[in-house]
């Protein structure tokens, strides 16, 4: 038999861009799920750890797993990056671990965009943008942050390279957003704070 199942189509076709001081590229198919619940219920904790790996971050940052990592996306919401074809099975199990507790788990793959900068021009790439100190001395790896790009609503973390970003926004606005970091990484435009 064969499998039906639907393949991912990449909402900018893995689109890539090489400027001076950055490449920046889709990252096409990613997993993610949202969750919801509270975050000082021992229970919801626990199950959280259990199923990525790592503990409930800490406010405004990203916990990196080698797959893809969990981010804090409000007090009581939070952002699971994962391999795509994992996010399915990935909200049973945990909507089943969770079982009666108060929770949300969705997978949100779909409706999102991945984008990732990197070089030694990403800081400043995303600072031209984004009200966000991205000075090297406040923005540390693991920093996560969801705010505004280009006016654009946007989500984005460092890696532990302290030398690629990646950038999460809505699917419908992925375009807009790959080609402002584009206009933004061209030749002269940045502004060379870092």
């Amino acid at each position: 038999m064969s499998d039906l199942a639907p393949k991912p189509v990449s909402a900018l076709d893995r689109a890539t861009f090489e400027g001076p001081l950055v490449s920046i590229g889709e990252a096409g198919a990613v997993g993610m799920i949202t969750i919801r619940g509270d975050f000082s219920d021992i229970g919801f904790a626990a199950a959280i750890k259990a199923a990525t790996g790592v503990e409930i971050p800490d406010t405004r940052k990203f916990a990196e797993t080698v797959t893809g990592g969990l981010g804090w996306m409000s007090p009581d919401e939070l952002l699971w990056v994962l391999p795509y074809a994992q996010a399915p099975a990935a909200v049973d199990d945990l909507t089943a671990a969770l079982g009666d507790l108060h929770h949300m788990a969705v997978n949100v793959s779909d409706a999102r965009t991945v984008i990732r900068v990197s070089g030694s021009g990403a800081r400043e790439l995303i600072a031209k943008g984004a009200p966000v100190d991205m000075a090297p001395a406040a923005f540390v790896p693991g920093d996560f942050r969801r705010t505004h790009i280009g006016q654009l609503a946007a989500a984005f973390w460092l890696s532990e390279d302290e030398r690629t970003i990646t950038v999460v926004c809505f699917r419908s606005a992925g375009a807009y957003l790959f080609d402002w970091l584009c206009e933004s990484a061209r030749d002269g435009a940045t502004p060379g704070l870092y």
